[in-house]
């Protein structure tokens, strides 16, 4: 009992201490497109507001409202623990074309508003229809190209309740078969039977071309025991259900198809923001966004800005919103790009473009961004000393090791206690002041990796044996290239570090003696290579390096005084 009542009372605690967390609120539907006579989930998530459920009541007045569920758990937030809930209810549209949502009340936060497009028509009925349960799969193309993401749904229908049950999409010979997201739900009326629909949502790629086949979807289950059953003992009857095989027809690469190759049925491209102004020594923001309707994110390339004369970028991963809407695979792909000008003078920034091939129209095409000028502007304001010595290399590196850590908590603390809004402005200027010494810094490391290591000083010759080394870095400049640089340049410059440089990744790897800085830099290679986390490898760096590398190095011993034994032989 004892037990019980403190894991209750830690749970209360650290949900307390969640509600004072930032919330996050977000609303969507499992399906943006229906037929008449079918139903919707809609869900709604939010982190951090415990005990808030949202307030579904505006919906009555379009939809019938029923089967509503919820569920929370712990998860890690920005002050600690936080309290993640979930809602979802099942909507039965009263009418049918383009309907509103509007955004929902959440506590404090509301989500932002959707929208729902419910066809007039009710869908014809699929072959099996007035069995208690049938099964149906279909591709949204049935003609698509070598290495085209085709969208492969599996439907189950069920007009009785279902104990258990298991759905199986076997894996056609020369295509690769990938599950996208979690089953949607949904009620459908058919041949007079209302049934419960489970919708199963694949993403199919043919590695060749010539006949497809997929073979036949299978569900093998049981219906929940009738009140008779029960109380005869019985324990529901056996179901199984069969779909048709489906084959396709792939088409071969064409003659004038782009590269690399990107089959879609459509791709846009936008700026989210541009800057106004590019001024010497401050970054500025632009943001670009791609929606591509017929792929996911790891079948695209990265968003990546041609040069800008005279701008350092400096990109941060891209963001990925995969969904599946009209039977096939969409995402939108966001990055953010700092931009920080080293000189003064117009810039110009050539407009993104990316070549993709028309899956429609069977044709090539180019979406692109429009161009961007600049006139750069020298530094000005509080922070111009700075920007004024980023021609400079050695000044940089002099106000960096300037600046060691805690600096800015001993500033804050010396002003003066009857100043309030004045101990504020300090300290606004003087984190103004280090941001922009790390932007120069990191400028700086791009064009110059060898000044991450300490001073030459004296230097014993001589034969040594192994041990463990760990040689003197400039830590906060290693930090700093660790949050700003790219992955290429990082990995780089933690190969110059080792004494001799490392050949290559794998060379760097054997030389290190700490564990977790092997397994940062292996996270770090498959961010670069192997589609991996960049957010988790940046951070995994930066904490397995805090205190500079440690390598399996030589020990540097004296020369012997006596003369070799053998004197080396004169040519002759």
């Amino acid at each position: 009992m004892s037990r019980w009542m403190g894991q209750l009372g830690l749970w209360l605690l650290l949900a307390t201490l969640s509600t004072g967390a930032f919330a996050q609120t977000r609303a969507w539907l499992d399906r943006e497109r229906i037929n008449a006579g079918e139903t919707v989930t809609l869900n709604v998530e939010t982190t951090g507001s415990l005990g808030n459920s949202p307030d579904f009541a505006p919906l009555r007045s379009d939809f019938v409202l029923s089967a509503s569920r919820s569920n929370s758990e712990m998860v890690p937030g920005k002050n600690g623990l936080a309290v993640r809930s979930q809602f979802s209810v099942l909507l039965q549209p009263r009418r049918s074309g383009r309907i509103a949502i509007a955004a929902l009340q959440v506590g404090s936060e509301r989500t932002q508003p959707l929208a729902l497009e419910v066809l007039g028509e009710p869908a014809s009925a699929p072959q099996g229809a007035g069995g208690d349960v049938f099964i149906e799969s279909e591709a949204d193309d049935l003609s698509p190209y070598v290495q085209q993401a085709v969208g492969w749904v599996v439907r189950l229908y069920a007009a009785v309740p279902l104990l258990a049950g298991k759905i199986d999409q076997p894996v056609p010979e020369g295509a690769s078969l990938m599950r996208v997201g979690d089953d949607a739900q949904y009620s459908r009326d058919i041949a007079g039977r209302r049934y419960t629909v489970v919708e199963r949502r694949f993403l199919l790629v043919p590695e060749r071309s010539g006949a497809l086949s997929v073979p036949a979807a299978l569900f093998e289950g049981r219906s929940a025991p009738s009140f008779i059953d029960q109380i005869m003992g019985g324990s529901g009857d056996e179901l199984r259900a069969r779909a048709r095989p489906r084959n396709l027809n792939v088409q071969a690469l064409p003659a004038d198809a782009p590269q690399p190759w990107l089959p879609l049925h459509d791709l846009s491209l936008r700026y989210r923001s541009t800057p106004q102004e590019l001024r010497v020594g401050s970054a500025a923001t632009l943001v670009v966004e791609a929606t591509v309707d017929g792929a996911n994110a790891a079948q695209l390339p990265g968003l990546e800005l041609p040069p800008i004369d005279g701008v350092q970028v400096f990109p941060e991963p891209v963001q990925a919103d995969d969904g599946f809407a009209d039977g096939r695979p969409r995402v939108k792909l966001t990055r953010k790009f700092s931009l920080v000008p080293s000189r003064t003078g117009p810039t110009r920034l050539d407009g993104l473009r990316m070549e993709w091939w028309d899956v429609a129209t069977g044709k090539p095409r180019s979406s692109a961004l429009p161009p961007l000028s600049w006139t750069i502007a020298a530094a000005g304001g509080a922070a111009a000393a700075a920007p004024a010595a980023a021609g400079a290399a050695g000044a940089a590196t002099t106000l960096a090791d300037a600046l060691p850590a805690g600096a800015a908590g001993a500033a804050v603390g010396a002003a003066p206690a009857g100043g309030i809004s004045s101990a504020w402005a300090l300290a606004a200027l003087l984190f103004a002041a280090l941001w922009l010494a790390t932007l120069v810094w990191a400028l700086h490391l791009r064009s110059h990796p060898a000044s991450l290591l300490p001073k030459p000083g004296a230097e014993a010759t001589a034969e040594a044996s192994v041990a463990v080394k760990r040689v003197p870095v400039n830590v906060p400049a290693l930090r700093q290239m660790i949050d700003l640089a790219d992955f290429d340049h990082i990995a780089t410059v933690l190969r110059s570090l080792a004494h001799p440089p490392a050949a290559d990744d794998d060379e760097l790897v054997e030389r290190l003696a700490d564990p977790a800085q092997r397994e940062a830099v292996q996270a770090l290679r498959r961010a670069r290579w192997g589609g991996g986390d960049g957010v988790a490898a940046r951070a995994q760096l930066r904490q397995a390096f805090a205190q500079g590398p440690s390598w399996h190095e030589a020990e540097q011993t004296a020369a012997s005084p006596l003369p070799p034994l053998y004197p080396p032989r004169k040519p002759s």
